[in-house]
């Protein structure tokens, strides 16, 4: 099976080292395609995507947003295969307008997102970071940590990677609380967001942003959370109101905010994640070796099948 078509890659942790045709990238190769890219490891640029796009059948596609003016450039496109689980960076209606399929690689990386954000659990409530960051500039800071055993962790969505966070939290010993309006029966006690928001003493978001775009964490949320609470976003940028979070630091009501979703990549300097309290990582809950190669198998498979049925 020759010159079946070329395939753009775009995922950074495909793209570093180049397309090399080990693992599940020469499957595509094996199939008869061509692989093209952009430049390695980086998010790829609307005028890269749109140089690169025209003859192209299919996408394995990464977090770079797929819009109308980017799909316009994609004269043969059939297939967008995203390495993830997350497609709201894609225009669908634009995609449905041309006849491109969007398919995903969903919870191929739970188990990494999850793990991260227990971490940054245990990470806001001892203050690690926090007196890590203190040590380095010459100061002995130190405060009275809480135990996983003596909260409640508030999980806000039961998809694959919120119910992977709930039983972690559960078997190291905190009491659980979820959210999750399309889900009846789960073994966590669930209640309505208002009510977990008040309960909690972590609470980390497991959902994707609103159709609206409204944050889901807003000045009038954090002000019913428990003094002193955790808050954890590894999901997205949009379901949180910054300018609420960075006063309810300042003010004590936070204890700790960590993040690892962000609008860009590198995330412009601000005082939220500037402040000392907190938690800022470079989008590392999937970035882990058995999630990437979990989740380019899936999105290879996922891209195959698709082609063919469009054949």
């Amino acid at each position: 099976m020759i010159g079946r078509g070329r395939i753009l890659i775009t995922p950074r942790s495909l793209t570093r080292q180049g397309l090399i045709a080990e693992g599940p990238l020469d499957l595509l190769r094996q199939a008869g395609y061509e692989l093209v890219g952009c430049t390695p490891g980086e998010i790829p640029a609307e005028a890269e995507l749109r140089r690169v796009l025209p003859g192209c059948v299919g996408w394995l596609a990464g977090v770079e947003p797929i819009t109308a003016r980017v799909l316009d450039a994609a004269d043969a496109l059939r297939v967008i295969s995203r390495n993830g689980a997350g497609v709201d960076g894609i225009d669908h209606d634009a995609a449905a307008e041309r006849g491109v399929r969007v398919v995903r690689a969903a919870g191929a990386n739970a188990q990494g997102v999850a793990e991260l954000a227990i971490g940054l659990a245990i990470d806001g409530l001892r203050g690690i970071t926090w007196s890590a960051r203190a040590l380095a500039d010459g100061q002995w800071r130190r405060r009275e940590g809480r135990e996983l055993g003596d909260v409640t962790i508030g999980v806000v969505g039961l998809g694959a990677i919120g119910r992977r966070v709930a039983t972690m939290a559960a078997a190291l010993g905190a009491d659980v609380v979820a959210h999750d309006p399309f889900v009846a029966e789960a073994p966590f006690d669930l209640v309505p967001l208002d009510d977990l928001i008040a309960r909690a003493d972590v609470v980390t978001l497991h959902i994707p942003p609103s159709p609206q775009g409204r944050p889901v964490i807003d000045g009038a949320r954090l002000a019913r959370m428990r003094r002193g609470a955790v808050l954890i976003n590894t999901s997205r940028s949009a379901l949180v109101d910054d300018d609420a979070v960075l006063a309810a630091l300042e003010s004590d009501q936070l204890a700790a905010y960590a993040v690892d979703a962000y609008d860009t990549e590198p995330p412009a300097p601000s005082r939220l994640l500037a402040h000392p309290a907190t938690i800022a990582t470079s989008h590392l809950g999937a970035y882990t070796d058995a999630s990437v190669r979990r989740a380019a198998a899936d999105a290879v498979r996922n891209l195959i099948t698709a082609l063919e049925k469009e054949a």
